[in-house]
């Protein structure tokens, strides 16, 4: 995806987002000023590596003569967080890409197609046409909808229950005959251009056309990503991403006027410049942009809805698609109907037998319960070798459970593996990048990756992506697993088969945060202070379980100015009653330790913290 100093810019240039958001709007009521957001400074016509505050203007003109169009100088630079932020201005204008002109050819994706398929001609029967973005489930009942835009869908004229053609009226005006379904919801704001329909009397894949992928997970887009889309005019073409956090001022006429939408920005692929020049154009909205892999072929994973391209009146080509995650927490939709059968095949999540002693799940209190997000019978969401249950209101997991096979494991490069939500979880239970950037706050796994990678090599790549699902992440401060104890947190799997005569090399780990009410709060998130870890193996045919908790200190969150990592062997039930987790009769009876500590009765903050693997008693 992006290369890696490109990647390095990202985190610096993700800090400036609250900026956009908070102030954004204040410029965009400049008339001049057709949009904000962050990308790299243009200077003599190149991208330099210098991250800046990108402003587009309608008209760039000469100081002297702003009164003239009632606007105002861009400032040269603001301070943000006490550092200088050079600003940039780009002559450039959007518009939504609705107003078709006259084509002589006709090409299939302007013909009634059944089944239909992502990137054809669809729209509103009073509007001219879009294109199908992809297929979508609704979050309760999984009713399959189609995706496109508010304006492809809707549009000034339109409202909720209309008739939606496939293809739009521009190519084919036989209404009757191609209908299709009627518009269920629909948005036009800061989350997006975006709105669904239903699917009626016609079959569907979900297969773009001509890319023949499916997406089937969501993305965030990051400087220099490449991406590609199949849309109802231009088709197949390829794009970068050029700016980020960006609000675009759009003219959609009629009553509705100007509106100020989220997005990020796309330009041309010099690799990959289209025959026209065109990356989009007139009739291309709604459709995907979807991640290339580092093989230059497209991904299954969504970047974004596109919405817009330049104006006429534009220099330049560049395109802007709406951030897939809050168009889907808007629209409540997923883009997966059920687990597909590979994934049911392959994630059989923890194995209750994988040691010579059956080692069940952990219960959750009665209170711990009414937050959990059920799905199923049980509320246990499983993956490949793991499985948690997830707490929706914290969203973060009450508790992963995995095993480990320290005999078969595989080594796996991470490399372009992204974090990623679970499209088979509501987004609005899940905690994303919107935590995580411009700040020393790392996507820490629950489930430690490296434990995954056993199995066979199909087997240890799908835990590999498994593991960077934001179901199994949770916020820890940076070198939480490096810390100055020698990544000891990190490194506890590696211990116990240094230092105990492990059966098969087999091991089974709990682990987890600590929730407490008074949680330190971070960008409307509570981080946790602490997580615990119990790792269960049988030595010489006795099952063992080792309890651990570590604390962070979070005190100083706004300027991350920290004190040592401290990590304790704890009781199970210690565990239990920090938590609001019930672990199983068998794992308590197998924690000698955890007895010792109860019975001497010494407070948490009397006792020793581990400083080296050989403080920790595995007996």
């Amino acid at each position: 995806m992006a290369k890696k100093n490109e990647k390095n810019d990202l985190n610096e240039s993700r800090a400036l987002k609250n900026f956009i958001r908070t102030r954004g709007a204040e410029y965009l009521k400049d008339p001049n000023i057709s949009s904000i957001g962050i990308g790299y400074k243009i200077k003599d016509g190149k991208r330099t590596d210098e991250i800046a505050i990108q402003f587009t203007v309608d008209q760039k003109i000469r100081p002297e003569v702003l009164a003239t169009l009632k606007t105002t100088l861009i400032p040269e630079s603001f301070t943000i967080d006490g550092k200088k932020i050079s600003t940039d201005v780009i002559q450039r204008k959007f518009a939504a890409e609705y107003k078709i002109v006259t084509e002589m050819q006709i090409s299939e994706r302007k013909k009634r197609m059944d089944p239909i398929m992502p990137g054809i001609s669809v729209a509103n029967v009073k509007v001219t046409a879009g294109t199908i973005g992809c297929i979508v489930y609704d979050n309760e009942s999984r009713i399959p909808y189609i995706l496109s835009n508010w304006h492809v869908f809707q549009g000034p004229e339109g409202s909720i229950g209309d008739e939606i053609v496939q293809p739009g009226p521009f190519d084919d005006n036989r209404i009757e005959i191609n209908k299709l379904g009627k518009l269920v919801r629909s948005h036009l704001g800061h989350a997006g251009d975006c709105a669904i329909a239903t699917i009626e009397g016609r079959e569907f894949v979900s297969n773009v056309m001509d890319l023949e992928v499916k997406v089937d997970e969501i993305g965030e887009a990051e400087l220099g990503d490449k991406v590609i889309k199949s849309g109802r005019t231009t088709g197949v073409t390829h794009g970068v991403v050029t700016r980020i956090d960006t609000i675009a001022k759009i003219d959609y006429g009629g009553s509705i006027g100007e509106q100020e939408i989220g997005c990020f920005e796309i330009g041309i692929d010099q690799d990959k410049i289209p025959e026209n020049g065109e990356v989009s154009m007139d009739g291309d909205s709604g459709s995907m942009w979807i991640f290339k892999n580092d093989d230059g072929k497209p991904s299954n994973i969504l970047a974004g809805l596109h919405f817009a391209g330049e104006s006429s009146t534009s220099p330049t080509e560049y395109a802007i698609a709406c951030y897939p995650k809050s168009v889907f927490e808007k629209l409540q939709i997923s883009l997966t109907k059920s687990l597909t059968k590979e994934r049911e095949s392959m994630m059989a999540g923890f194995s209750q037998n994988f040691l010579s002693f059956q080692v069940n799940l952990p219960d959750l209190t009665d209170s711990n319960k009414q937050q959990m997000f059920v799905s199923n019978q049980s509320g246990i969401i499983n993956y490949t070798h793991f499985s948690l249950a997830l707490n929706k209101i914290r969203r973060f997991p009450f508790w992963v459970g995995w095993n480990v096979d320290g005999g078969n494991i595989k080594k796996i490069s991470r490399k372009g593996t992204r974090f990623i939500y679970d499209p088979n979880i509501p987004i609005e239970f899940q905690v994303g990048d919107e935590l995580y950037a411009g700040n020393k706050l790392d996507r820490g796994h629950i489930a430690r990756r490296a434990d995954l990678l056993w199995g066979n090599l199909q087997e240890a790549n799908k835990a590999n992506k498994d593991s960077f699902f934001f179901t199994n992440i949770t916020p820890q401060m940076e070198n939480f697993n490096q810390s100055q104890k020698g990544g000891l947190w990190g490194k506890l799997e590696d211990a116990v088969f240094e230092d105990t005569d492990v059966d098969d090399l087999k091991v089974s780990i709990f682990g987890g945060p600590v929730f407490r009410d008074d949680d330190r709060q971070f960008r409307q998130i509570k981080i946790p202070r602490a997580f615990w870890k119990v790792i269960v193996f049988v030595e010489n045919q006795k099952l063992k379980a080792k309890g651990f908790l570590l604390t962070q200190d979070l005190d100083e969150l706004k300027v991350f100015d920290l004190d040592p990592f401290k990590i304790y062997q704890v009781a199970l039930g210690e565990i239990e009653s920090r938590c609001g987790i019930i672990f199983p009769d068998e794992l308590k009876a197998a924690d000698s330790v955890g007895k010792q500590i109860i019975s001497q009765k010494i407070l948490l903050d009397k006792r020793k913290p581990i400083e080296t693997f050989a403080d920790i008693d595995w007996s």
